[in-house]
Parts: structure tokens; C-alpha cells; sequence
């Protein structure tokens, strides 16, 4: 698992070569998570593309304290690309995540091929009860979040696996991610965009609800919308199969 200098910062990513193609998926995870939440689809498809995953300053294994806005995430990934000597990627977003693909694609569209959005929006407003509870009870936060991200079917040992994951993170990180994505609003911006885009969004998912992947896909032209029935918020851990044949559709498109 290598590391790599980025603004002074050791950063953390995975990644494997593949055999298709010589742009590379870039997998950015959401708030408070890490590349272990894309393990299902590094697995699945490094056979057939070259895939990569960070972890983000402040979270998983990378040094930090993480930022407070999309937009500083934004560049860190630009820099990040820049370290790895990566002029083209196709960037793979979910929740906050998506967020700063988005924000990515359009200030540095030239750099990216296409661009998958998971479970995110335009907009990233977050719940008060969210900030009351990390500012004062970390651990009933992420049980909060937990109970949030997985849909009602999700196993107990998949649900408890995701607290354990996020209770291993930093409270002031977490609260950091979540200033940034109640700041992240690009409802006058999104139409801009004109790369090829696929969006993906569990039918369950009560974080980022079926209609704000609808409104990406309004918006965004050309895009396609790939809906996973029965799915929550964490749709690439509960669905990976199908979450993995739609990226595997979408990327037979354009690679």
C-alpha cells in the first residue's frame, strides 16, 4: 500500500494497474470515511481497469486534519493527481466524495474522461442533530449516521462493521467534512458540466434520496441514471455486484 507527499502531507492510497485502458478510476469516499469503503469495486474491477483510491488527509491512514470545504478537497485531489503524474482520470465520487468530483469537474474538466457520482447531490445540507451530537457524544453521532447510511435490510454485521470504521476516525475530522458539505451548494453551476456522467443512487438511501440523483441526471446532460433497488446511502458496500455491473456498463462506453 503505497504513500505519497502532498503538500508536506504523507498520503495513503491503493491501487492496481489493470489491463484496460491507461485512465484510471480515482475513487474519492464520502465523510469520515476511507478507500476501504470502495473495496468492493477495487476488487471487482482491477481485472479490467486501473483503479486507485486515496485516503483523504485526515482519514484512514493519510496524515492531516482534513478540511472544511469541498473546495480545498477539490484541490487536494488535483494535487494528488499532480504527485502520481496522472493528467487524465475518470473520477469516482460518493456522498462528500461526490461532492468534490463535482466541484473537480468543473474547474479542472480537462483533466478528467467521465466522471460516476454515488449517493450525492448538488446540494449536501446536514441534519443539526448531526453537529449537536458530534459536538458532544461522538460514538451516539455514528450510531445516529450508521442508522442513516444503510437501508433497513442491511445485516447487523454490515451495520456494525460501518460503526466500527467510522469510530476509528477523528471526531474534529468528521465535524470538518460535515461543515464542508453543509457549505457545498452548486445548484446554479451543476448544468455546466458536459462530461460523460453516470450517477448512481440506492432506491433506499435516506442521506441522499432518489431525487437528488434525478435532479444530477436532469441537469446533466447526457448522463445516465443507474438506481440500485433496495440499497441505502452505502450502496457500493450493500449492492456491490450491481453497483459493479453499472460502472462496468457505463466504462465499456467511453474506455
Amino acid at each position: 500500500m503505497p504513500f505519497v507527499q502532498v503538500s508536506g502531507k504523507r498520503i495513503h492510497y491503493v491501487q492496481s494497474l489493470g489491463v484496460r485502458g491507461d485512465v484510471p478510476l480515482v475513487f474519492v469516499h464520502g465523510a469520515g470515511g476511507t478507500h476501504e469503503n470502495w473495496l468492493h469495486q477495487l476488487r471487482g474491477l482491477s481485472c479490467r481497469y486501473p483503479v486507485l483510491a486515496v485516503d483523504l488527509p485526515g482519514h484512514g491512514r493519510s496524515e492531516g486534519n482534513g478540511f472544511q470545504s469541498i473546495e480545498a478537497y477539490r484541490d487536494f485531489v488535483r494535487d494528488f493527481l499532480d504527485v502520481l503524474d496522472i493528467r487524465r482520470a475518470i473520477l469516482v465520487g460518493h456522498s462528500m466524495g461526490g461532492a468534490v468530483a463535482l466541484s473537480f469537474a468543473l474547474v479542472y474538466s480537462t483533466r478528467l474522461t467521465a466522471l460516476v457520482l454515488v449517493g450525492t447531490g448538488v446540494r449536501l445540507k446536514v441534519h443539526p442533530k448531526v453537529f449537536e451530537a458530534l459536538r458532544g457524544d461522538p460514538q451516539e453521532a455514528v450510531h445516529l449516521l450508521v442508522g442513516w447510511a444503510y437501508a433497513e435490510t442491511a445485516s447487523l454485521e454490515m451495520i456494525r462493521q460501518g460503526e466500527a470504521k467510522w469510530l476509528e476516525g477523528s471526531p474534529m475530522v468528521v465535524e470538518g467534512d460535515f461543515l464542508a458539505c453543509n457549505a457545498f451548494d452548486l445548484m446554479d453551476e451543476v448544468e455546466r458540466i458536459v462530461l460523460p456522467t453516470l450517477i448512481l443512487c440506492g432506491t433506499k438511501d435516506r442521506l441522499t434520496p432518489v431525487n437528488y440523483a434525478e435532479h444530477l441526471h436532469q441537469k446533466i446532460q447526457g448522463s445516465s441514471l443507474a438506481l440500485i433497488p433496495g440499497a441505502g446511502h452505502m450502496v457500493m458496500i450493500e449492492r456491490p455486484e450491481a453497483v459493479n455491473q453499472a460502472l462496468h456498463v457505463f466504462l465499456q462506453q467511453i474506455v
